[in-house]
């Protein structure tokens, strides 16, 4: 099963509700436990809280074999250098790697983006 949501919404914090509630109705159609849901959302709030500016950002998931597939951009480099630093303070990296799989940041599109990966399901 391959399904892909799109969402652009303005980088503010007031629309980051709407977010959550894709994420929401995502992990109901898909029948995700609370753990599973509650780290998505967690794993989302901590990157969109390092955009709050007047642009859009957008927020793809995308479910493939029981992982969700989540990216989210773009943002500026410095955005996102705690990513880079290899340390062991409670930060965007931790949190990320607590909540995720995997945790990748890639260019594009003029940006970075931060692609995650969350497995639902155990392998059979």
């Amino acid at each position: 099963m391959s399904d892909e949501i799109q969402l652009v919404l303005p980088a503010e914090e007031d629309f980051r509700h709407i977010a959550h509630l894709v994420v929401g109705g995502l992990g109901a159609r898909l029948d995700l436990t609370f753990e599973h849901l509650e780290d998505l959302q967690l794993a989302l709030d901590a990157l969109l809280s390092r955009r709050e500016d007047d642009g859009e950002v957008s927020v793809a998931l995308r479910i493939v074999d029981g992982c969700v597939h989540t990216s989210v951009g773009p943002f500026a480099a410095e955005a996102l250098d705690e990513l880079e630093r290899d340390d062991d303070e409670l930060g965007l990296r931790r949190v990320l790697e607590t909540v995720c799989d995997v945790v990748e940041v890639q260019e594009r599109d003029g940006g970075s983006w931060v692609e995650l990966t969350k497995q639902t399901r155990r392998a059979a």
